[in-house]
């Protein structure tokens, strides 16, 4: 009993700490995601996957709301 409790807290700790520290994306990751970006767009012929550009929307808005919401904190 003690032990399924344990693994239960565990489990909801890690799905807490992995939804709320995705929020903030750091230098690595962008530099990564442009990495990945471009060995896509070079696969695809030169020209960029729909949906590179959708979730590039998607990072770029939620990178917008990031930084407006740290520059409030100040």
């Amino acid at each position: 009993m003690i032990r399924t409790t344990v693994l239960a807290a565990l489990a909801c700790a890690l799905a807490l700490g992995a939804a709320t520290g995705c929020d903030n994306r750091g230098p690595a990751e962008r530099a990564g995601e442009k990495v990945d970006h471009t060995v896509d767009t070079i696969k695809n012929g030169g020209h960029e996957p729909v949906g590179d550009s959708i979730k590039d929307d998607v990072n770029k808005a939620r990178d917008k709301a990031a930084d407006a919401a740290e520059d409030a904190r100040k």
